[in-house]
């Protein structure tokens, strides 16, 4: 199959159902301006978080991985009012960026940002009782996916929706000797995510403008 098509058929669906206002123009403009990595998930990708963050009514998100803001605005725009969206982000670069962004979109009482090593980070979180969330986002470096999974969970109610994007990795999952380290922590993260009784999850994979890819999807499980 010509992968061409599926950027194409992306573009057909943002034109019918994902129509960017000037905030989001403007913070993929300013990501390429800012000279950030392009990795941003696309628009229809965008719109997809916020629907499935909006279905939990959110007065709480948790994001790991701010690059620009892009993902941060969709998910932000799904809280309930007075809600409060915290990202975790490593590098200060991309943390002025998008709180430039941020700001831009109106958002900017709704958003904090907290720049640091997420595995540091997330802990603090929990000794500060800044969760429960009812929506984490965890789209950072790969080869600690499990760890952060493992820490998500710390700061997790049962009802909280844990998304983990990037899982599929065109496929490479499926090569048993990658030296691509990438690929190993998805990997990791994946079986430590089948095994973990506390939540009913799975993996959708995805094709469009960011080519062949995955989101998993968990929801913490009720206490037994």
């Amino acid at each position: 199959m010509d992968t061409n098509i599926f950027g194409a058929v992306d573009q057909f669906i943002n034109n019918l159902f994902v129509k960017e206002d000037g905030a989001l123009q403007q913070t993929k403009q300013a990501i390429i301006d800012g000279d950030l990595p392009l990795i941003s998930i696309s628009e229809n990708q965008g719109k997809f978080l916020h629907m499935l963050a909006k279905l939990n009514h959110p007065k709480k998100i948790l994001e790991i991985g701010t690059l620009g803001g892009y993902s941060t605005i969709w998910l932000a725009r799904a809280l309930q009012q007075g809600g409060e969206l915290i990202s975790l982000e490593l590098d200060q670069h991309h943390a002025d960026v998008a709180l430039a962004n941020i700001s831009n979109a109106g958002l900017i009482n709704a958003v904090k940002i907290r720049v640091g090593n997420a595995l540091e980070e997330l802990p603090k979180l929990k000794k500060e009782g800044a969760g429960p969330f009812d929506v984490i986002f965890i789209d950072a470096d790969k080869e600690p996916y499990a760890e952060y999974f493992e820490l998500s969970l710390q700061l997790s109610r049962p009802g909280t929706l844990i998304i983990a994007d990037n899982v599929v990795r065109e496929g490479k999952i499926l090569e048993e000797n990658s030296d691509d380290a990438n690929v190993t922590g998805v990997k990791r993260f994946m079986t430590l995510l089948a095994a973990t009784k506390q939540v009913t999850a799975t993996v959708i994979q995805t094709v469009g403008s960011k080519y062949h890819d995955g989101m998993a999807l968990a929801i913490v499980n009720e206490a037994v």
